[in-house]
């Protein structure tokens, strides 16, 4: 799928796939509906040339490695349902700059921010102790906001 530059996902689409879109190098634009409630595994893994995307307040999971590559991604929003972020989920995100956890998230994967060289801040609830904080491979130029 390296040419594929644009998709919107249609209504009737509640689960986006492992994998579905892995690798496709020149998609820039996504699409998701209300109707979708999870992100399955690797879904946008590898998606250099995403450099945005929102996420519908319906997804209640993103799953391991989901954005993992994507090194120009630069804004994420994560939808205040969402209650579990896969490991490596972000990973390798170069580009992302900041990020603020919901509320209702109560696991977040190892490694989930490994290089993501250019986060500087990073906006967690209180629940979440020294240890996982350390779990997530964070730079160390990052500043973590708890709230």
């Amino acid at each position: 799928c390296s040419s594929l530059k644009s998709i919107t996902i249609p209504d009737s689409v509640t689960s986006i796939g492992e994998g579905v879109f892995f690798r496709c190098t020149s998609l820039t634009s996504i699409t998701i509906p209300d109707s979708v409630t999870s992100i399955g595994n690797d879904a946008f893994r590898g998606c250099t040339s995403l450099t945005s995307i929102t996420i519908p307040d319906s997804v209640t999971s993103i799953g391991r490695g989901v954005f993992s590559g994507c090194s120009n991604l630069t804004s994420i929003t994560i939808p205040d349902k969402v209650t579990s972020i896969g490991g490596s989920a972000f990973s390798g995100c170069s580009n992302l700059t900041s990020i603020t956890i919901p509320d209702k998230v109560t696991s977040i994967g190892g490694g989930a921010f490994k290089g993501c060289s250019s986060l500087m801040s990073i906006t967690i609830p209180s629940r979440f102790t020294d240890e996982d904080v350390k779990r997530w491979k964070l730079s160390s130029r990052c500043k973590i906001i708890r709230k």
